[in-house]
């Protein structure tokens, strides 16, 4: 079963994780099943050094998966192999209602393009991107094409998601 996606994309610090963490609050309290999908730095680690699965991957290990009674992880280390695209990472998750996807700005899955005058860069991706399909901003947008939202109006936004992305028909 393919995923339905959503895309939160913009440049550093223009509140793409507040966005993400906000909507997976009010999407989850709708009664929907979200999954998330985070790109990263590529010098990323979700582990510690000195932990049992960080000196398991440290020996050589492609695959350490950790497992308790409230949760289970799997890390897959590349070992040169090429980063996986946002397909395969997709294929490996448990089915859900709505996946949404922080970054992958130059992928073709629907987006919202969050915008803030504290952003590292200003200039709006929506020209270039016909998958950002509405923006989310601290401030007044003009001239758009698509929808602009505050970025604090997460219900609407929310709303806007169920309605573009078929959870629920507008």
């Amino acid at each position: 079963m393919a995923h339905r996606v959503f895309g939160i994309t913009g440049w550093k610090n223009s509140g793409k994780t507040t966005l993400t963490e906000r909507l997976v609050t009010e999407l989850t309290s709708r009664g929907w099943k979200v999954s998330t999908v985070k790109h990263a730095h590529h010098d990323f680690d979700i582990d510690k050094a000195g932990t049992d699965s960080f000196r398991h991957r440290q020996a050589g290990a492609s695959e350490v998966a950790i497992v308790s009674g409230r949760r289970w992880a799997l890390m897959h280390e590349l070992r040169g192999e090429d980063e996986p695209t946002l397909d395969d990472v997709l294929a490996r998750l448990a089915p859900c209602d709505l996946v949404l996807v922080e970054g992958y700005k130059r992928e073709g899955h629907m987006k919202i393009e969050a915008r803030r005058l504290e952003a590292k860069d200003r200039s709006p991706l929506s020209v270039s991107d016909p998958a950002i399909v509405a923006i989310a901003a601290d401030h007044p947008v003009d001239g758009e094409q698509v929808p602009a939202f505050r970025i604090d109006d997460i219900s609407a936004i929310g709303d806007f998601i169920e309605a573009r992305s078929g959870l629920k028909k507008a």
